[in-house]
C-alpha cells in the first residue's frame, strides 16, 4: 500500500514551518511515504510573512505555491509524488480547512478569499469540484464548522504540541457523515510521518488526489488517540 501525506507545511511558505524542501522529501523518504500533499497557511501571516499585500495585483497564488513547487521539484528527483494543497483561514474565526484539488484562480484573490468566510468560499469551491476538509475542529480556539460546508474532517493530526482531540472530531465526521483523512501537520523534524493515508493506489495528480479522499478508498494510519500538547491556545510557532 502507498503512505500519503495530507497535511504539511513549508519554511519557504509558512511562517511557521521549520523545515525546507529537501529536508522534509529526504525525511518522508526515510519514512516510506509514496506521496504528499503540501498544505502551506493560506492566510493573513503567511502573506505578511511574504512581504505581499493580500490586495495587491501581483501573482499571489504563485508565491503562496513557491513551497509547493520546491517540494515537487525534490519529489521528483526521490520518487515521492507531491500534490497541491492549501490551509485556509478566513477573517471570521480561526478555524483551519484543509482545500483539495484546486484550481489557481479559486485562490488568485486572497483579500477576497478571506472576507468570504467559509459559507460562501464552500459554494464556489465545491461547484468547481474542490474538496473542503476542517483541520482539528476541536483543538483550542476551533469550533466545527456548520456540516454542510464541509466534505470531511480532520480526525486523525499528529501534531504533537497541540491537544486536537481527535476523538471528538472523529465523532463529529460519524455524526455527519462526512469523509474522513489523518495527517501529520508536519511543521518540524520531530513530526514527519506521524500519520496520513494508506492506499492502494497512487493518484497522478493534485485532482486525482482529491478524488481519492472524496471515494474514501484508503484506511488512515497514526494514533486515534494521540492527544499532544495540553489544550492549552496554539503554540505560536506552528501558526
Amino acid at each position: 500500500m502507498y503512505k500519503i501525506e495530507t497535511h504539511l507545511h513549508t519554511t519557504h511558505v509558512s511562517k511557521c514551518g521549520r523545515l525546507t524542501a529537501q529536508e522534509q522529501i529526504a525525511g518522508y523518504k526515510a519514512a516510506g511515504y509514496s506521496a504528499i500533499i503540501v498544505t502551506d497557511h493560506y492566510n493573513r501571516i503567511t502573506f505578511d510573512y511574504l512581504g505581499i499585500d493580500p490586495a495587491s495585483h501581483t501573482d499571489r497564488v504563485g508565491a503562496f505555491l513557491d513551497g509547493y513547487k520546491r517540494m515537487k521539484e525534490e519529489g521528483e528527483k526521490n520518487g515521492i509524488r507531491v500534490f497541491k494543497g492549501a490551509e485556509l483561514r478566513f477573517d471570521e474565526s480561526e478555524n483551519d480547512y484543509l482545500f483539495y484539488g484546486w484550481n489557481n484562480e479559486l485562490l488568485a484573490n486572497p483579500e477576497e478569499v478571506f472576507r468570504m468566510g467559509i459559507a460562501e468560499f464552500s459554494k464556489i469551491a465545491r461547484a468547481q469540484g474542490a474538496l473542503i476538509v476542517q483541520a482539528h475542529p476541536y483543538r483550542h480556539g476551533c469550533t466545527p464548522a456548520i456540516a454542510c460546508y464541509l466534505d470531511g474532517v480532520e480526525v486523525i493530526n499528529g501534531n504533537p504540541r497541540h491537544n486536537s482531540r481527535n476523538d471528538r472530531a472523529a465523532e463529529y465526521a460519524a455524526e455527519f457523515g462526512l469523509v474522513t483523512t489523518a495527517g501529520s501537520d508536519c511543521h518540524r523534524t520531530e513530526d514527519i510521518g506521524r500519520a496520513g493515508l494508506l492506499a492502494n493506489s497512487l493518484p497522478s495528480d493534485s485532482m486525482q488526489m482529491s478524488r481519492l479522499i472524496r471515494s474514501r478508498n484508503y484506511e488512515l494510519f497514526g494514533d486515534p488517540a494521540f492527544h499532544g500538547g495540553d489544550g492549552a491556545p496554539n503554540h505560536p510557532s506552528d501558526h
